[in-house]
Formats: structure tokens, sequence, C-alpha cells
């Protein structure tokens, strides 16, 4: 180990909150005939945002704007409220650990869920912090049960995703409305959104934003079909967003992506037609998967989180039989949410190869002892 780390770096794990499907072709030697395991979007981006983006290539020679002082000005105009409750950053996983570095520091207590999105446990372990993790409830982050660990360990910081990664449940916009107004004042809350495009009308709650304790965050990467352009935003009172510019990367953001967000955002009906072509997957997912005697949560998000029916090692055999036929898929990591498989939206040849394939991964991991 290099004598250059600090302390805590060199005490922390080599941990990779996530293996790539392409880490694993490389392993395997070969493609993934279907891609529904990354919480991408199969269905792609605007055609005006790739246009945009082949435009911006020719200027990539350019440094990108600093300020994002168009996308800023466009999500402002989207969501009606001044830039300057809007910062953007290279996805959520980048802003999550500018907060983390903005707000943790050793010995912080910080409150999330247990099996909540790893990549958030990453950077509060980064710098130092002592997360405090909650038991799901019925398959949904328990919203009481967070609080309460709040209060107990008079955390700094309280995670949530709604919808929720990775069982794609969510709760309504009332209940996620009074979380916030029982939040101590002293809790920032990361109110982690990645999915709400995709959930139902009702889902998102209206907060002002210039609430003191929320940070509300967003992401090209889902439904707009952007998550190699690596473009998130975050929306939240001024003074915080503010404080970003001490520790950002000012020139993270690339010519290239800048572009692309702001063309996909003029292109309303594409993320509309976007959003059925998900719903409509969603119900196949679950069609196909009660077809084969299995359990479908209901889902707000463009995955379907599927119970297997027994405990994880089954579901990590049905897992590895399904990657084995070539279909690339992941699940939960924490018992008893990893008696589940987690199955992104596809297109109709992914979702056939699915059906077709599903049934023989349940008969191999039934038959292994």
């Amino acid at each position: 180990m290099s004598a250059f780390l600090t302390p805590h770096v060199a005490s922390l794990p080599a941990t990779v909150p996530f293996v790539g499907p392409e880490a694993q072709e490389r392993q395997r030697g070969r493609r993934f005939a279907a891609r529904i395991g990354a919480n991408e979007s199969v269905f792609g981006p605007s055609p005006l945002a790739l246009a945009a983006m082949q435009r911006a290539a020719g200027e990539v020679w350019q440094y990108p704007d600093p300020e994002n002082y168009d996308l800023r000005q466009a999500l402002a105009t989207l969501h009606a409220i001044d830039p300057g409750h809007i910062q953007i950053g290279e996805g959520i996983d980048t802003l999550l650990g500018y907060l983390c570095r903005m707000t943790v520091a050793p010995g912080v207590n910080v409150v999330t869920s247990d099996g909540a999105y790893p990549t958030f446990n990453y950077h509060v372990a980064g710098y130092g912090g002592t997360l405090h993790r909650v038991p799901y409830r019925d398959d949904h982050e328990d919203l009481a049960g967070l609080l309460a660990m709040v209060r107990e360990h008079d955390a700094r910081v309280l995670y949530l995703s709604n919808p929720d990664n990775p069982m794609g449940t969510w709760h309504n916009a009332e209940r996620i409305t009074d979380l916030v107004a029982n939040l101590p004042d002293t809790c920032l809350l990361l109110l982690d959104e990645a999915y709400v495009e995709c959930a139902p009308a009702g889902t998102a709650p209206d907060i002002a934003p210039d609430t003191p304790n929320v940070i509300r965050l967003r992401t090209f990467s889902k439904v707009y079909g952007m998550a190699g352009a690596r473009v998130g935003y975050a929306i939240g009172p001024r003074d915080l967003i503010a404080s970003f510019d001490r520790i950002r990367n000012h020139f993270g953001m690339t010519r290239i992506a800048q572009a692309g967000a702001l063309a996909a955002l003029q292109d309303q009906e594409w993320l509309a037609g976007v959003i059925s072509d998900i719903a409509i997957a969603r119900d196949t997912i679950a069609g196909i998967a009660r077809a084969h005697g299995l359990t479908p949560l209901p889902s707000a998000t463009n995955f379907v989180t599927v119970d297997c029916g027994r405990d994880g090692a089954f579901a990590r055999r049905v897992l590895a039989g399904l990657i084995d036929r070539d279909i690339f898929v992941r699940m939960p990591f924490v018992a008893p949410q990893d008696r589940c498989i987690r199955i992104g939206c596809g297109t109709s040849w992914d979702m056939a190869l699915l059906s077709e394939h599903l049934s023989g991964a349940l008969a191999d991991a039934s038959s292994e002892v």
C-alpha cells in the first residue's frame, strides 16, 4: 500500500460499489444479449439531444462553461424557480460525493436505509462519517424508522431515495412532506429523486427550494437516456447550492454533456414517449414474472424488482442463470431484500429474451443444492 495515503484512506476497503456489465463481459469473454441490469434507459436519448451532442463534438477543443449557465437557466424555467437554487454535477453520484465532502467529517452521524444506494455509503465512508442503517419495512424505506434513527443519533445527514432503488417502491408526496416537517433543523435531507419522472402523479412533494435542510437530486441518466453523459443536478437553498462552488470540479461537465442535456429538456414529447415505453415494459416484466410463479413488486421506476420466493442464495442462483444466458440483471445486496432480482425495462427484444430464458434459469437454480 502506498505510503502517501492518509491513515483514514489507508484504512478503507478497496470497494467498488458496482461491478459494471463491461467487467463481466470481459470476464465472460462475450457480450450480453440483453443489458437490463444497470437501470439505464435502453430507449436512448432524444434525437434532439443526439444531434446537439454531435454538433458539440466539433467544439470539444473548448473548455465547457464552468458555470453551466444555459443548463441552469433551462432547469430553472422547467421547475419555475430561480437558477440560484440549482447546481449541476457529473451525475447524482458526484453530487452525493460533493455533499458528503461539504457536510461529513470523521465521526459525523449519517442515516440511511440498510440496502439502499451503496454509492452514498461509499462517499460517507470516504469522509469518515458514521453510518446508521434502518431496515426496510414491507419493501419500502421506513420513514418513521429513519426519523427515529436521526433523532437517536443527532444525525447531520439523512439519505432517502423516492422512488426507491433497489426495490422500486415509493412513498406519496404527503408522506415525504410529513417527514420534512418533522425532521430536526440540524439534519440535512438528501432526497434522491432519480426516478421521479417514472413515478405516478402525486409522488414528488411540493418542497420550496429555499427549505434550509433539504437538497433534492435529479438526473438525466434514467428517463432522459443519458447515463453515459453523466449529468445530474441538485435543487436546494441558495447558501448550500452556492457552497458547491467551494469544492466542486468546475470543469467537470463536458461541453457535449451540457449540450445534450439542454436539448433533451426541449424535447418533452420524446420524454413522454419514453415514460410510456417504460410503463409498457414494467407491465411486461410483471407478466413474465407471474407466468413463472414469481411475484413482481409494484414499481415507480424504470425497473421491476421481482421476488423469487425463497432466500438470497436461491435468488443469486437465478441471477447467475440469467447471466449465463447472456441476460444482464442485478439484485439487492441486503437480506431480506436479496430474495429478489431486479430487472430493467427493455425493448420488446429484451423482454422476449427474458421470457425465453427465465424458466431455464429458475430450473437450474432449483436443481442446485
